[in-house]
């Protein structure tokens, strides 16, 4: 196999799970659970097809014989009636029903919403476990004061729970949309070559009413509530556009969430897990790189380039189909839900071992801090008969000059020295010192997680706890 191209999505970051979703095990045995339904439908609406007939196909329905299907697409250059063909083999008293009525894309189309369903609860499964990961990081570290920043300029302080609990939301979000989706999946049901069931009509002598309940049937043995009521041949390509939108969104969760790390870890504050004898560089011995959270940003982008794929083939299909989708869907739909499988294995992996250091969290605060306390440190010196006008222009001054010294000189912010130096201000050292803890700048930030995590986080939890529990290796 190395003297063949092989996806890094398979060899490198997509689980066996994700993997086998969009396989073509799963892929042909599903065709076959469809002719399945479609013959028991069939039967159940009076159509001439026998226990015997039905029972034929069950037998073989997980035994399938590729090689045949494979020798007769070579010959007919057409997938599905080679499958046809290859499950008549085995089943030649039902040969003659196989496919009753339906057009490719019966199989084709329908199997495609089934595997999105299944790879759907595979994606919202990891995404909540995720999020488990993550809510027990908020909550450990939602008091431990830290720098915020916008603009990536230092600005009032945070708590590193609080950061990670917008992390944390935005995966909420994307939780929502995954449900919705899952919600709105239908199947195409059994709707003829151009959507109109003209050939179920003619098997069904006519009867509209056994046309609708086909259909009915049909999504109820698969699993769903119902079909698209309308179509062509096949179901609209916006559904995959839909979908695809629902991964990039979580690519973009995580992609912010991977540029806050990598630039945490610049700042030495907060680094994602490095193994013992794991290599940072070929050439510095001494460097640990983001590499996980680089990974993710780097499949986040693919992701949400991949979603412009199912957007442009939606956009132009001609009338009631054309085959320009195909080529086209066999890429970019199986290739998006590998990448977010791999995407939420390295979030759980890199969450699950993220390394805070609250010293040097402290030491670039403090660094910051009396620049942030100015405005309490005036308030107290207006409380006691200062000039509010006045002391606003002697903190300006002597944050000007405490800036430069740190900024020009190298040296350390001696703002708070200047201040209790001058008389306008009439504190001591001491006292500037007792404004100078963190916490009192920090706002409702441990109060704002704690809210977060109890009113929303846990519930969601609490809910879905049968499925959290997981652990995520990472192939390299």
């Amino acid at each position: 196999m190395n003297d063949r191209y092989q996806s890094p999505l398979s060899e490198r970051y997509a689980s066996k799970e994700m993997q086998y979703i969009f396989s073509p095990d799963m892929k042909f045995r599903t065709w076959r659970k469809l002719w399945i339904a479609l013959a028991e439908t069939e039967q159940e609406l009076g159509l001439p097809i026998t226990d015997e007939q039905i029972a034929e196909l069950k037998a073989a329905k997980d035994d399938i014989n590729y090689e045949v299907a494979k020798a007769r697409e070579k010959e007919v250059r057409h997938d599905v009636m080679s499958h046809v063909y290859a499950y008549g083999q085995q089943c030649p008293t039902a040969k003659g029903i196989i496919h009753l009525g339906a057009t490719s894309c019966y199989v084709g189309d329908n199997t495609d919403v089934i595997i999105m369903r299944e790879a759907l609860y595979l994606v919202r499964k990891k995404l909540l476990n995720v999020i488990s990961e993550l809510a027990k990081f908020a909550d450990t570290y939602k008091e431990l004061p830290t720098l915020a920043f916008t603009h990536f300029q230092p600005a009032q302080p945070t708590t590193v729970g609080k950061r990670a609990s917008l992390w944390l939301n935005e995966l909420v979000m994307d939780l929502s949309d995954v449900d919705y989706i899952i919600s709105q999946l239908k199947l195409l049901g059994s709707k003829g070559t151009t959507g109109t069931q003209a050939s179920f009509l003619e098997l069904f002598d006519g009867d509209h009413e056994k046309c609708k309940e086909a259909d009915r049937r049909i999504a109820r043995k698969m699993g769903f509530d119902a079909c698209f009521p309308v179509s062509g041949q096949t179901y609209s390509r916006k559904l995959d556009t839909r979908v695809l939108n629902v991964l990039s969104g979580i690519a973009q969760s995580a992609h912010k969430f991977s540029n806050d790390i990598r630039l945490l870890q610049h700042l030495k504050e907060i680094e994602e897990p490095f193994e013992k004898s794991q290599i940072g560089s070929s050439a510095m011995a001494y460097k640990r790189n983001p590499m996980r959270s680089e990974r993710i940003a780097s499949l986040s982008r693919y992701v949400m380039i991949d979603v412009l794929n199912p957007a442009i083939t939606a956009a132009t299909q001609w009338f009631e189909r054309t085959l320009d989708d195909s080529a086209n869907k066999r890429l970019s739909v199986p290739e998006a839900f590998l990448a977010i499988d791999g995407i939420l294995d390295l979030y759980m992996n890199v969450v699950d071992g993220l390394v805070v250091y609250p010293k040097v969290i402290e030491q670039r605060l403090m660094s910051e801090l009396p620049f942030m306390a100015t405005e309490n440190i005036m308030m107290d010196a207006v409380k006691r008969g200062g000039d509010r006008q006045e002391l606003h222009e002697r903190i300006r001054t002597h944050s000007m000059e405490a800036g430069r010294m740190v900024k020009v000189e190298g040296k350390p912010n001696d703002l708070l020295e200047r201040i209790a130096a001058d008389p306008a201000f009439g504190t001591t050292m001491e006292e500037l010192q007792a404004i100078m803890n963190p916490r009192n700048f920090v706002g409702r930030a441990p109060e704002q997680v704690t809210e977060f995590l109890d009113e929303v986080i846990r519930p969601i939890l609490e809910e879905n706890k049968e499925v959290l529990g997981m652990t995520a290796e990472i192939n390299v």
